[in-house]
């Protein structure tokens, strides 16, 4: 099945990141793809609570939700959006950042609130604290896809290999890991923790990634790893995006799946284990 990770630098203006997803959608779409798949944050990317507050909405009410559903019907393809930056009813006023698996007549098929929220300091002058403004989810999730389960994750929960697990043990053949990775952590830490989740669980890994300097109306400067990654049941690196924004395309089929499984098993030899 011909795949397509979109690579996209997108500003603090979901209008304006909306219409460059639905050209890059379509551009796929010509070339014969029939899944996209979108980076964390697809609609907004602010280091501004202001400005989230002014332009995020709620699930129902959201233009690039609705947008990207009838561009994915329109075009009668599958659509991962990565995630959106969407307003919750919660009493503290924080944002979900959802995940949405979005079917070929524009249903939503899944979605998935990022569960572990990243509150590091990577530097001494790099600081994030998601949590301020994003409640973590707390559900796992598998969608179902007329080419098998995939289990759908964000960004920061690429640390948590327990996750990943418990994915794979209930039936997912494929992992979805959308990220805005932080340049320092994304040097050090994306390829080799893609792998090892590829690795773990004999699954293919799709990692499409934010990149490079955002275009950002206020807030803190912000830039992003790039590099989205395609990684196959067996560990191999099979697209590395690079820095510049884009269309990447690959085709991918289960019958690497059954066979990473059948060489090495580890799936089937979990262990319940006392201590320590």
């Amino acid at each position: 099945m011909k795949t397509a990770l979109l690579q996209i630098s997108s500003s603090d203006d979901p209008a304006e990141n909306l219409a460059m997803v639905r050209t890059m959608m379509a551009e796929a779409a010509a070339q014969g793809a029939r899944w996209v798949l979108t980076p964390e944050v697809t609609n907004c990317l602010s280091t501004s609570t202001t400005r989230q507050r002014e332009v995020l909405q709620h699930e129902e009410d959201d233009i690039t939700l609705a947008g990207l559903r009838a561009q994915a019907a329109e075009l009668g393809i599958w659509l991962l959006i990565g995630s959106l930056g969407i307003k919750t009813h919660d009493a503290d006023g924080r944002f979900a950042n959802r995940s949405f698996m979005i079917g070929p007549q524009g249903q939503i098929v899944a979605r998935y609130d990022k569960i572990h929220m990243f509150d590091v300091q990577v530097t001494e002058t790099e600081t994030f604290r998601e949590s301020a403004n994003y409640r973590p989810g707390n559900r796992a999730v598998l969608a179902e896809t007329d080419f098998g389960k995939v289990g759908m994750t964000v960004c920061y929960d690429l640390r948590f290999p327990h996750l990943y697990a418990a994915l794979a043990q209930a039936g997912a053949r494929i992992m979805t890991v959308p990220a805005a990775f932080s340049p320092v952590t994304g040097a050090a830490h994306w390829e080799p923790l893609l792998r090892a989740r590829a690795i773990e669980t004999g699954c293919w890994v799709l990692a499409p990634a934010q990149t490079g300097e955002h275009k950002l109306s206020r807030g803190k400067p912000r830039r992003t790893h790039g590099h989205s990654l395609v990684v196959a049941p067996w560990g191999e690196v099979l697209i590395d995006a690079g820095t510049d924004p884009g269309i990447h395309f690959f085709e991918m089929d289960d019958k690497p799946v059954t066979e990473a499984r059948r060489r090495v098993p580890s799936l089937t030899h979990v262990r319940a284990f006392d201590g320590p």
